[in-house]
């Protein structure tokens, strides 16, 4: 086979690299919005917390985002963008309901099951393909999941229920970004998802306020910041690789956070961790080169 690449195989192999890196970045930003979310909730509700996320995030693009105006001002795809904020918000609604009611371990397992859901709304409404590389990477990254998390019989409590619905909302909010990215661009998709997940997070808030105070806001900038870059990084990923190929890069956040936890939170890791992150990292690097492949053939 020649090693000399067409101008189409080249930009093809270029955004497949560029969408490796901005999702690496998301990854980091999620961590950072979860560590900033923990010490928020450990003096505010969830529902502040939300909400305070999203504040921040209006600040942030008040500040940097008068380049979108004009985008914005078109109101392009505006109904797919309030579904698409609909279903994230309240899928987060969901989730934290179950970090409160279920072991974390638990909840990490059912929220995992995302990818799946990724790849079967990808195959429903994208049309993409379910190839053998994707099938086996998104098995692969589920496995090595439950083997660091070894959930057991707890799942079976009725909260499992609602993650299990916030792991499907996940996976169609991120199949409504990908068809958001076909037209609008990543820095549009979340100045939307503030404008609209704001006031939603301002009624729940409502709700159960607590007092804030000063030493709340240094995590409020981190939690916000980060799920700012977060969805900004991951609609950059998304608009460079297909849904299903996104997805199963994500089992990564698990070791990741792991590490995170054992350094900022002196929560014990085991072999079993280590073991977990090998078999993510095995499944994802066998899918990358296959489709580093497909995109070079």
């Amino acid at each position: 086979m020649s090693t000399n690449l067409t101008p189409a195989q080249g930009t093809r192999s270029t955004d497949f690299a560029q969408g490796l890196v901005w999702m690496g970045l998301s990854m980091a930003s999620f961590i950072g919005m979860s560590v900033g979310s923990r010490e928020l909730a450990a003096t505010l509700s969830i529902q502040q917390v939300l909400f305070f996320r999203a504040l921040v995030g209006l600040f942030v693009i008040l500040a940097l985002g008068r380049a979108l105006l004009p985008e914005l001002r078109g109101l392009k795809m505006v109904r797919l963008h309030v579904l698409r904020n609909v279903v994230h918000f309240f899928a987060q609604y969901l989730w934290t309901i179950g970090i409160v009611l279920l072991p974390l371990a638990s909840v990490f397992a059912l929220e995992f099951t995302m990818p799946i859901w990724v790849a079967f709304f990808a195959f429903l409404f994208l049309k993409e393909r379910l190839t053998t590389p994707r099938i086996l990477a998104t098995i692969g990254g589920f496995i090595g999941v439950l083997v660091i998390v070894r959930p057991g019989l707890g799942m079976v409590d009725p909260a499992a229920g609602l993650v299990l619905i916030a792991a499907a909302g996940y996976g169609l909010s991120l199949i409504l970004v990908k068809q958001l990215t076909r037209e609008v661009s990543p820095g549009a998709i979340v100045v939307w998802m503030i404008l609209i997940q704001l006031p939603l997070g301002f009624l729940v808030s409502l709700t159960d306020w607590r007092p804030v105070s000063f030493t709340d806001i240094p995590w409020m900038l981190v939690a916000g910041i980060g799920a700012l870059a977060a969805h900004y990084c991951q609609a950059q990923a998304l608009k460079r690789l297909d849904a299903s190929v996104v997805m199963p890069i994500d089992f990564l956040r698990v070791p990741m956070a792991a590490v995170v936890g054992y350094y900022a939170y002196a929560e014990a890791i085991d072999l079993w961790v280590f073991l977990g992150g090998g078999i993510i990292l095995f499944s994802n690097y066998r899918a990358v080169m296959a489709e580093r492949r497909a995109t070079m053939a």
